[in-house]
């Protein structure tokens, strides 16, 4: 009997779809025609053990107890999902082979792979464990992932790194909340300080964030305009920038804005009736081809910038278009990227989209299907692949509007795939008018190509910003060519701060996390991983701090409360700035790719945590002295312990 293990019963249920049938449903389970048996977990039926599992005497929070270091690690079993457990101990006896079929990602290979473990599969039967990896659940799909199993084998790797993951997490978390926490407990703050290698950072970016918007004091800056004509007397108004010359720095910030009123209104005074000339003329003719396809932290991006929806609510959004309607591919996917014999599919796809969408019909009829991006390309597709629609048609109305929204926002990513790129020239002039330097910078769009499916304003994902080159026509200007400068103008601005923490700025934080890491070594590495913790993670660490009380929504923007801000400064600045998990996060990802080894990883963390902890006593979190804690299970339970005793 093969037995198929699934991550979730809606995936186990579209395994048995595609198996023959008569079906026959067992508890836990459904049994095939052909003597197949398709069973699942329901998520993580194991977990790691609490301390106290260790070490009865561990169920007290002591410092002498710090830091715990399990000398054999130990799962249980999650109480609530016992009995699906108990199900799958018994088939897997049955079972003469196994078909892990874990969700395509890190965590899914582990999920499955320990419970295989845990039920004591050994010798040539886990030798012989296969591996399904399915990214949409649609009948067809699932067939041809059955068809394509592979060996479980080449996927140690990557549970292996999951397993360093959620090993290292419960060390540092365990470790550093309890230490924390029992310095909160010392000046009165009756809250769980709780302290993450991810969750922590990005509390540390918000609070960063907020001090320096509050700390920011606006300064007037000023730029000057030239407006210009040609002598040639056809319509040729335009105008150029003043670049400050290296005799002006005195009278400029950091930032290179003039600060001095006076010298800006002596340029004018100088430039306004003068002749100029052009001394170089840069014309490029570029094109941009269309974005790719979804992951899901661009995703969450998006409809937070289109819909202010919050991570978590996109990512539940997702799963109900992946499993219930089966709208989607797998959501949780960190690639933008497909496999080269998708692309076979795009017409299916695309007519499902225009069947679906009624805002798509006309841009699906005009697209090519002929055309082959660059999405689509094997060298960067491993266990999954980008998000898109699936080959499904359904009714939209049988969809909630949110559900509406983001189906359209992955439907309309997938159909630029087959428009031509966007055609466009920037044109940069450079001109010296009464020896100072101006400049003057345009872009013009000859083909549209996929920009025409975000034509209205605010549609077009991830835009670049286009103040530099506004989309305006120049004159035809050449070297040597007299301009005529009609009036200096003065603009006075004023420098602005930094802009609160939105769902889709956090995000993109997370994702671009090498902007906020201090070593230049480290910022260098980064720049080609995936950021601060994975797709499958970032919505819910964001979400475990607003249940915290460390963070707050106030509209769209969010802000850190009194008890984040006493912590972080309480923390040293390795536990809040993303330097470490960033170091982390690449680590284990050399595991996943064979390129490192679990020890390697381990074993400093370990060592490090006996310092992390002497650390932690030397100072009082005296930022939290008289800051109120929310109620939680965790203040609620001592309170209760308290008044027992």
């Amino acid at each position: 009997m093969r037995l198929f293990i699934a991550e979730k019963p809606s995936l186990g249920r579209a395994i048995a779809d595609v198996l023959p049938k008569p079906h026959s449903r067992g508890d836990g389970f459904i049994r095939c025609g052909n003597g197949d048996v398709v069973s699942w977990c329901i998520g993580h039926l194991l977990e790691q053990a609490e301390p106290e599992a260790y070490n009865p005497v561990f169920k007290q929070w002591r410092l002498e107890h710090l830091p715990i270091i399990p000398d054999q690690w130990q799962l249980k079993p999650k109480s609530k999902t016992r009995k699906q457990l108990t199900a799958l101990r018994k088939l897997v006896k049955e079972a003469t082979s196994i078909v892990h079929a874990g969700d395509p990602d890190r965590e899914g290979q582990l999920l499955v792979d320990q419970v295989i473990d845990f039920l004591g599969v050994k010798g040539a039967k886990r030798e012989s464990v296969q591996r399904c990896l399915i990214n949409d659940l649609n009948p067809a799909a699932v067939k041809r992932s059955l068809d394509t199993l592979r060996s479980n084998k080449e996927f140690i790797p990557l549970a292996t790194s999951a397993l360093a993951r959620s090993r290292a997490d419960w060390l540092y978390g365990i470790n550093m909340t309890r230490a924390y926490t029992l310095q909160g407990r010392k000046v009165g703050y009756e809250g769980l300080l709780s302290v993450g290698r991810v969750q922590t950072p990005i509390l540390g970016m918000v609070v960063e964030r907020d001090r320096a918007i509050e700390e920011f004091v606006s300064k007037p800056f000023y730029e000057v305009l030239a407006h210009l004509t040609t002598l040639t007397g056809e319509p040729s108004a335009f105008t150029a920038k003043w670049l400050p010359s290296e005799a002006c720095e005195p009278y400029m910030d950091e930032d290179g804005r003039v600060l001095s009123k006076k010298l800006a209104q002596n340029v004018i005074a100088r430039i306004t009736g003068e002749n100029g000339v052009v001394e170089k003329v840069d014309k490029k003719a570029k094109a941009q081809a269309a974005p790719l396809p979804y992951n899901l932290s661009s995703l969450q991006i998006d409809a937070a910038k289109r819909f202010a929806f919050a991570a978590q609510k996109v990512l539940d959004i997702c799963q109900n278009l992946y499993e219930k309607h089966k709208l989607i591919t797998y959501p949780r996917s960190d690639s933008r990227y497909l496999p080269a014999d998708h692309w076979h599919q795009a017409n299916d796809v695309l007519q499902a989209i225009s069947a679906n969408v009624a805002e798509l019909v006309q841009p699906v009829s005009d697209a090519n299907s002929k055309l082959k991006s660059k999405a689509w390309n094997d060298a960067k597709v491993d266990a999954h692949h980008a998000i898109i629609p699936t080959a499904k048609k359904v009714s939209f109305s049988s969809l909630t509007s949110e559900e509406q929204k983001v189906y359209s926002l992955i439907a309309r990513q997938y159909v630029c795939q087959f428009y031509p790129k966007w055609e466009y020239s920037d044109t940069v002039i450079h001109l010296k008018i009464a020896g100072g330097q101006f400049v003057s910078k345009a872009r013009l769009t000859h083909k549209q190509g996929w920009k025409v499916l975000f034509e209205r304003k605010g549609s077009e994902p991830n835009p670049k910003d286009d103040d530099e080159f506004p989309s305006l026509a120049l004159p035809d200007l050449h070297v040597g060519q007299s301009v005529a400068c009609r009036q200096g103008e003065l603009l006075e601005k004023q420098t602005q701060p930094p802009k609160y923490f939105t769902d889709a700025s956090l995000l993109a934080a997370m994702t671009g996390i090498a902007r906020y890491v201090t070593d230049p070594d480290i910022k260098k590495i980064l720049k080609d991983t995936d950021g601060l913790g994975t797709e499958a993670t970032r919505a819910g660490i964001i979400e475990l701090l607003f249940k915290r009380n460390f963070l707050v929504r106030k509209g769209k923007q969010i802000h850190s409360t009194p008890a984040a801000r006493g912590l972080v400064a309480a923390l040293p600045s390795s536990a809040t700035t993303p330097d470490m998990t960033a170091q982390w996060e690449l680590a284990l990802n050399a595991i996943s790719k064979r390129e490192a080894q679990y020890t390697t990883f381990m074993q400093p963390l370990v060592t490090s945590l006996q310092t992390l902890i002497a650390e932690s006593q030397r100072n009082l979190p005296i930022g939290l002295k008289g800051v109120a804690a929310k109620p939680t299970a965790f203040k609620r339970r001592r309170k209760a312990k308290a008044k027992s005793v």
